[in-house]
């Protein structure tokens, strides 16, 4: 009756941090019966927890008793299976170390049992409440289409790719990916192109294997179609009359580096899972015939092309707000 009473009182406050590349951004949720919720965000040139994220945090949660503070889980080590069975998970690997969920008994994410308490203990000063999974988080954001259709989902983070293959809420294949971004890499795959770029299907990266992580115990979740914005013209080269005529393939050499290679890895990444969910036996293999893109980072329109045009899928792309989905599955658990 009286929490009752201070929740008509009281203002909810949900944080929600998300770790990036460089960075880590808070976004804060104020939420009341009487008004409409109000949203805030704030950038933190740092990667750690910092004494003026905490002041940021703390000018919020200080108003209510009524907080909860959300993680975004950045383990490498996570992935998902297509079982929630303990017997049958050993066929997918060893998760001995690992901390386990299971999503509605019927496929279960996991992370790294440590990397969960290296979580807890940068975040104690403010106290974390849900860790949540980016599989959650693509789970939740396409409900409406994983729960029809049979496809390839995708989380795009700055330096991640979460992907599964679901056929009408049946996982079929997870993984989670880490891209990097650094300028040996661009290096690399602008020697790949220096006569012509070859997107063969059965071309492939090598990507860190990500580890194997027992069942969890206690813990919470962790966890319309928009077109991109136009993509810059192409600078011309500089070449004799007789030399004017360029093809496609001569053209994607003349875009900014550092976008055309991130973008090509990212399509190298989705490419190179697809065909590990194709040939690998312990999966249930299904033509896949279309991608939805989840993009939180406002991706070029390039990677789109490159999987329509070498992959031949049909491809949608949502802006996902993740700090506001966060949010969302937090107010799901306390319903």
């Amino acid at each position: 009756m009286l929490s009752k009473l201070f929740e008509s009182i009281y203002s909810k406050i949900f944080v929600a941090i998300v770790i990036e590349r460089s960075k880590s951004v808070v976004y804060i949720q104020v939420s009341s019966k009487k008004h409409t919720p109000k949203n805030y965000h704030k950038s933190f040139e740092t990667t750690e927890f910092s004494t003026k994220m905490k002041e940021y945090i703390d000018s919020f949660t200080g108003e209510s008793p009524f907080s909860y503070i959300c993680v975004l889980d950045y383990s490498e080590d996570q992935g998902a299976i297509p079982t929630c069975s303990t017997k049958d998970m050993s066929v997918f690997g060893d998760f001995s170390a690992s901390k386990m969920m299971c999503h509605e008994n019927e496929w279960a994410y996991f992370t790294s049992a440590t990397g969960i308490e290296t979580i807890k203990k940068t975040y104690a000063e403010v106290g974390i409440d849900f860790i949540f999974s980016s599989f959650s988080v693509l789970s939740s954001f396409f409900k409406d289409k994983i729960d029809t259709h049979l496809g390839l989902f995708v989380l795009l983070e700055d330096n991640y790719i979460t992907l599964g293959v679901f056929d009408k809420t049946k996982l079929l294949f997870g993984e989670h990916l880490n891209v990097e971004h650094d300028n040996d890499q661009d290096d690399m795959m602008m020697d790949s192109t220096d006569s012509e770029i070859d997107l063969d299907l059965d071309s492939s990266i090598d990507l860190d294997d990500i580890d194997s992580m027992s069942d969890i115990d206690g813990l919470d979740d962790f966890g319309d179609i928009e077109d991109l914005d136009a993509i810059d013209e192409i600078d011309e080269f500089s070449q004799s009359q007789d030399d004017e005529i360029l093809d496609e393939e001569e053209d994607f050499l003349v875009q900014d580096p550092s976008g055309f290679n991130e973008d090509y890895q990212r399509f190298i990444a989705i490419q190179s899972s697809v065909n590990r969910f194709y040939k690998d036996s312990k999966y249930q293999s299904k033509f896949i015939e279309t991608v939805y893109i989840a993009d939180a980072i406002g991706v070029s329109p390039d990677l789109k092309t490159y999987l329509e045009e070498e992959m031949f899928f049909s491809v949608f792309v949502r802006h996902i707000d993740l700090g506001g989905e966060i949010i969302d599955l937090a107010k799901a658990e306390l319903k």
